[in-house]
């Protein structure tokens, strides 16, 4: 772990070094104030000298004012590597999480992967700058006081030194109890992020089944977990510095016994002895930096953990020898496909079609059949357990997956749009694509005279989701981004189900159109909207209970007959 964390320095190497020198400098100007205030007391004032009393005066302001200068780089410059290596990390992690496969997206919620975005990466920052800089610092502070305490008095020094094994024992022993706290708070305040960003994204549906209550109540449970473990963890913290600054408030109280004894005894005098209390607050000041830095250490160390644990995830395996797919024509073969999201449970067993090359190819039947599934597959949103699916003759894992997915276009029900202008979205389909483009593909989509009527017409923002917009606007948006892209393989799954008749009639218009010279797989439950399908499969409990044209289904008078017949009894009725 240590090895990769030390690899965010690298591009920062020049910044750190200066750092770390500006540091040592600070550090090191630290003992002139008691040096200076001890050659005063012995040599100095005894002997009159009050023009090199002022000289050394004015020596140790202009050091002062340079170590204040050095103060300032390591303060602005070091936060700024900091933030620099956080944001790197961030982009690391941001570009790992588009890598990894739908699973991990089905298995984390969004607020704790945002979690370890912002908060984690913020501890981790305060760690990269201020991590090696008090290590530095308070080191050689420790080092240089020690000596010079020992140049004072060396068996005095080594009766309050005494008091440090002390020390590092309680820290040692707290520090653990303390990490496992903040390692829980860290876990809670995820918790609370998760439940704020369902909260806040679903705030429609709140207000619909006027359900504020339940929802407060739903956060309140998440937020008294935090309090629980943040209170656990402050009392680790507080355990440890209240152990860790009585053994500090010792330090004091043997150098006032033991060097009043030692002044009383004459083995001192007492300029040395004034000097040797200014030198031990040298020496108890680093101390306690150090101290204070394990729980900013804790911090940082836990957040580096979740963020690796994020990195170490499995992204999306590539085949080995994977090729381009280029443009691909569309046929499609599922041969005796078996998969399951667990290891227990198939979804899909042994599946078998044959989609040609331009045909409409509808799946139909009860919800949870496996029919999206079906249509995940394809893309290699998941990876099969048996069997095959070929396109074009060849093993889908034979691409690459960037240019299989190039190939396949997806309309779904549940729309996503991002909160951008309404040419940005479109545009999303093909980035580099001209005005023209993106006006022909919303023509196509039947949302061109739309956008016109706006204010401010293709730049027109959205809102999150695309919440300004109709879902009969949202749809036809989602649309025209897949005729920007102009894929040969076309998955429509359930694109109009959630829409209102006289709505789906504008929309298959468009749909229509966009199907045309595609390969195209319709999902539906409407099955008016598939009878023209060129072939339709009834999926039922993961398996192809039944293949055929809407005719030849009907004349076989199974499941989909009676799908058929219970829908037009319905709309009859209706």
């Amino acid at each position: 772990m240590l090895k990769r964390f030390l690899a965010y320095y690298k591009p920062h190497k020049k910044i750190f070094i200066l750092d770390m020198l500006a540091s040592l400098m600070v550090a090191l100007t630290a003992i002139l104030y008691p040096v200076v205030t001890r050659t005063m007391l012995n040599e100095l004032i005894p002997d009159r000298k009050y023009k090199m009393i002022i000289f050394f005066g004015v020596m140790l302001l202009a050091i002062y004012v340079i170590r204040m200068l050095l103060s300032y780089f390591v303060q602005y410059y070091g936060h700024v590597m900091g933030v620099r290596m956080q944001a790197q990390m961030r982009s690391d992690m941001f570009r790992h999480l588009e890598k990894l496969p739908y699973r991990f997206f089905d298995n984390h919620e969004t607020g704790k992967i945002m979690s370890r975005m912002t908060n984690d990466l913020m501890d981790i920052s305060e760690l990269a700058h201020h991590g090696p800089e008090n290590i530095l610092i308070s080191g050689i502070s420790l080092v240089v006081a020690f000596a010079y305490l020992c140049s004072i008095r060396w068996e005095l020094t080594l009766i309050v030194f005494a008091c440090v094994p002390i020390l590092v024992v309680i820290s040692w022993t707290l520090r653990k109890k303390m990490r496992d706290a903040f390692m829980e708070s860290r876990k809670s305040v995820a918790v609370i992020n998760a439940a704020l960003e369902s909260s806040i994204s679903g705030i429609r549906v709140t207000k619909a089944f006027n359900n504020e209550v339940l929802e407060a109540h739903k956060f309140e449970e998440g937020n008294a977990s935090f309090v629980a473990a943040r209170r656990k963890a402050y009392k680790a913290m507080g355990q440890f510095h209240s152990a860790t600054t009585f053994v500090t408030d010792v330090f004091n109280v043997i150098v006032l016994i033991a060097g009043g004894l030692f002044l009383y005894n004459d083995l001192i005098n007492f300029a040395d002895y004034s000097a040797f209390v200014v030198s031990v607050n040298l020496f108890i000041s680093p101390l306690m930096i150090l101290i204070n830095f394990m729980e900013q250490y804790q911090n940082g160390v836990t957040g580096f953990r979740r963020f690796l644990e994020i990195m170490d995830e499995q992204p999306e395996p590539e085949t080995e020898g994977a090729r381009d797919a280029g443009r691909l024509d569309g046929h499609i073969e599922f041969r005796d496909v078996t998969y399951g999201y667990g290891e227990d449970t198939d979804v899909l067993k042994q599946v078998s079609l044959d989609i040609e090359k331009g045909k409409t190819f509808a799946l139909v039947g009860l919800s949870g059949g496996g029919k999206t599934t079906m249509c995940h597959l394809i893309p290699r949103f998941y990876d099969i357990k048996l069997g095959a699916i070929l396109v074009d003759g060849t093993d889908v894992r034979d691409f690459t997956r960037a240019s299989l997915r190039a190939n396949i276009g997806i309309v779904q029900q549940d729309i996503y749009l991002f909160n951008a202008s309404i040419r940005d979205n479109i545009l999303y389909g093909r980035p580099d694509a001209t005005e023209e483009e993106v006006i022909e593909a919303a023509k196509k989509a039947n949302i061109h005279e739309f956008v016109l009527s706006l204010e401010n017409g293709y730049d027109t923002e959205i809102g999150e989701r695309g919440v300004k917009l109709s879902g009969g606007q949202k749809q036809r948006l989602s649309i025209a981004r897949v005729f920007l892209k102009n894929p040969p393989i076309l998955i429509l799954d359930e694109a109009t189900s959630a829409l209102d008749n006289a709505t789906e009639i504008l929309i298959q218009q468009s749909l229509d159109e966009l199907c045309r010279g595609r390969t195209t797989i319709v999902v539906a439950h409407r099955l008016s909207t598939v009878k023209n399908a060129d072939e339709i499969a009834v999926v039922s409990d993961g398996q192809i209970a039944e293949q055929g044209s809407h005719d030849e289904l009907l004349a076989l008078d199974g499941i989909y007959a009676d799908l058929y017949k219970m829908q037009f009894k319905t709309n009859k009725n209706a």
